[in-house]
């Protein structure tokens, strides 16, 4: 991502596009706008066939200059930056600071395209495309314009496995106002991949987030409660409490809360299927929605409900394994 800097001096993260998306982009333009120059050029031979040459040498001329060259600075200008190829592979030309470009920097760049695009056969394109460290070319460069992604991939949000049936609940009084969003952040990522970690690379890691939970709670955690399942205890209650305000904020008729309506209720179930969900009383509910159970890290062993009365030992962050 590239920070463009607006006139209000307010940070955009965009992402320049690269050769291969341009050079497919330029491709496809080159193949409309030839197109267009030959269909002309045929119906300005028949038009012309009794003019003498210099007639012919101008008409030639200018219609080589209006339509590979006029065409796609009007074309670009007219659409703020996107030609057919740039809509077709998802680019847009924009300037340095992200805002929509004018006449004056469409005809820089095409003046400059005649150069380094039809002259040089793109080699002059590609080059100073590859030097650069955003991907511009030379007209780019003259024109204070930008070549950026308008299309991009959408990120696949993994659910955050539930704790095990002997974990819901537990922490409840656990005071999480001074844990960062940086570190709720650290923890998830980690729950949705331990499976794909290193067995002992994964259990350091998740005693250190456990560890720097405990700093900012201040509470410890259970004696024999492994890491991994910590982690999965606070989450899960972090996210109850975030869905109990969002209920409780939300009116009903009358200013009065779902939950005085209704009585509504946070109602935690797991088993073969591991789910959460809400039930609400008196013909008001939300739907549980299906969680996958959470899986230990491999190499860990099956997480089991700490023995009553057996207190932790021999480890240095306070986590360990129960028997």
């Amino acid at each position: 991502m590239s920070g463009v800097v607006t006139g209000d001096a307010v940070v955009l993260g965009l992402q320049p596009a690269r050769l291969p998306s341009r050079a497919l982009a330029v491709l496809i333009d080159l193949v409309v706008v030839w197109a267009a120059y030959l269909l002309v050029m045929l119906g300005l031979a028949v038009a012309t066939a009794s003019l003498d040459e210099a007639a012919v040498a101008a008409v030639s001329v200018a219609a080589f200059l209006l339509i590979l060259v006029g065409a796609p600075i009007a074309v670009e200008t007219l659409s703020h930056g996107r030609s057919l190829g740039k809509m077709a592979c998802g680019l847009r030309v924009v300037r340095d600071d992200g805002g929509p470009i004018r006449f004056r920097h469409a005809l820089v760049r095409g003046a400059m395209g005649v150069v380094e695009i039809l002259m040089t056969f793109g080699v002059v394109a590609c080059v100073a495309s590859l030097v650069s460290e955003r991907g511009r070319r030379l007209g780019d460069v003259f024109a204070g314009t930008l070549v950026v992604r308008e299309r991009m991939p959408a990120a696949r949000v993994l659910p955050v496995p539930p704790p095990p049936p002997w974990l819901v609940g537990r922490f409840a009084g656990l005071d999480l106002s001074a844990v960062p969003e940086a570190l709720w952040l650290e923890v998830r990522q980690y729950l949705t991949r331990a499976r794909e970690l290193d067995p002992a690379v994964g259990r350091r890691l998740a005693e250190r987030l456990a560890d720097e939970l405990v700093a900012r709670t201040g509470t410890p955690p259970p004696a024999g409660v492994p890491a991994y399942a910590y982690l999965a205890g606070v989450v899960a209650e972090r996210q109850a409490r975030d869905t109990r305000r969002a209920f409780t904020e939300t009116g009903v008729g009358g200013g009065a809360s779902i939950g005085d309506r209704t009585g509504a209720g946070v109602a935690a179930r797991t088993g073969d299927g591991a789910r959460t969900g809400f039930e609400a009383g008196r013909g008001f509910g939300v739907p549980a929605v299906a969680v996958p159970p959470v899986v230990p890290p491999s190499g860990a062993s099956p997480v089991a409900p700490p023995p009553s009365g057996t207190p932790a030992s021999g480890s240095a962050t306070g986590f360990v394994p129960p028997a």
